[in-house]
């Protein structure tokens, strides 16, 4: 029985996700890029609305994984193939894993009845408001038909940039990361009595 509910869940995420690129594509007459822009888009607001709103903690990092994977796919389409690469590796690949190693290590699966982010939701849902009205002004007052090409940066050019100028700086955050995780797990390993 538990099957088919998740066949069921599966069919309406993927109605939720699709709907978007397909009004896009077919009602406003937008090319497959925005159709595909739209589908990504709605899948990283649905996947982050997961992560905020589920109780399995576990089940809340494989929603923010699967929102890293569609900001991911949004790079791909705006011509930044780097970035995209860049943020799977980093953001999916480590800072992800690094996090549900994180909740593996320190915590039980299941979180409390009241997680310390739920005792905020009316002054959140106030910020979320403003902030989808201050976006959608924005979106409104801009004149759409200026907007020209997409300008699509040379992979080699960037990566030149980042790896020549700016490698002093890419060192120091992964050393800093290793020192996070080192601490992480030296402060969630330690004995109570051993304070």
């Amino acid at each position: 029985m538990r099957g088919w509910l998740y066949l069921i869940a599966g069919a309406v995420v993927g109605a939720v996700v699709t709907t978007p690129a397909v009004i896009v594509w077919l009602v406003f007459g937008g090319s497959s890029d925005d159709a595909i822009f739209a589908a990504l888009a709605t899948l990283m607001l649905v996947s982050g609305l997961a992560v905020v709103t589920m109780r399995d903690i576990i089940r809340c990092g494989l929603a923010m994984i699967v929102c890293f994977l569609a900001l991911a796919g949004i790079y791909v389409v705006v011509g930044a193939p780097l970035v995209a690469a860049a943020q799977v590796l980093v953001y999916v690949g480590a800072i992800s894993v690094l996090i549900l190693f994180a909740i593996m290590l320190t915590q039980s699966k299941a979180g409390p009845a009241a997680l310390v982010f739920q005792t905020q939701r009316v002054p959140a849902a106030i910020a979320a408001v403003v902030l989808a009205v201050v976006v959608g002004l924005a979106a409104i007052g801009t004149d759409w038909a200026e907007v020209g090409t997409r300008i699509r940066l040379g992979t080699d050019v960037l990566a030149r940039v980042l790896f020549d100028e700016y490698v002093l700086p890419f060192e120091v955050v992964s050393v800093l990361l290793l020192a996070a995780v080192v601490g992480g797990v030296y402060l969630a390993k330690r004995e109570e009595g051993g304070r």
